[in-house]
């Protein structure tokens, strides 16, 4: 089986993610990995993350597997800032500690609009998933799945 090289670094993603909303600066992510198909993202923790109970926030565990699927299907399909999620559904598998997270995106399918995909949660350091999300984001007209 070959081995497809990922169709945007980590570097050009990191730079099509900078689209001047703010959006990373508040939540400080991390790019760990992109390869063709899949990608490993990391959200530092800061306080502001932890909710009532010691607890990590799960709009900020959204937004982790959310950025996953987006660094994974450009890595899939290239450099495009307009793809845009058009479903995520998060099933919480148990309690995250406050500390990092780990979300490891996998593209299941493409079509030439859709790209299908899954998140698993994990705290840094752990091997057990704290959530599983699967998600489907439209692609603009202009690129084209492979």
């Amino acid at each position: 089986m070959t081995v497809k090289a990922p169709r945007v670094t980590i570097e050009e993603f990191d730079r099509i993610a900078q689209d001047g909303s703010g959006f990373l600066e508040i939540y400080d992510f991390v790019t760990e990995e992109i390869c063709y198909g899949s990608a490993r993202m990391r959200l530092r923790y800061r306080d502001y993350h932890v909710r009532a109970g010691g607890t990590m926030a799960g709009p900020s565990i959204m937004a982790l597997a959310d950025f996953a699927v987006f660094a994974a299907l450009m890595g899939t399909v290239g450099p495009v800032q307009m793809a845009v999620t058009s479903s995520l559904n998060i099933n919480f598998l148990r309690r995250p500690v406050a500390a990092d997270m780990i979300g490891e995106a996998r593209i299941v399918k493409t079509t030439k609009r859709l790209a299908f995909a899954e998140v698993d949660l994990f705290t840094a350091g752990e091997d057990i998933p704290i959530a599983h999300v699967t998600s489907t984001y439209a692609i603009p007209k202009a690129v084209t799945a492979c």
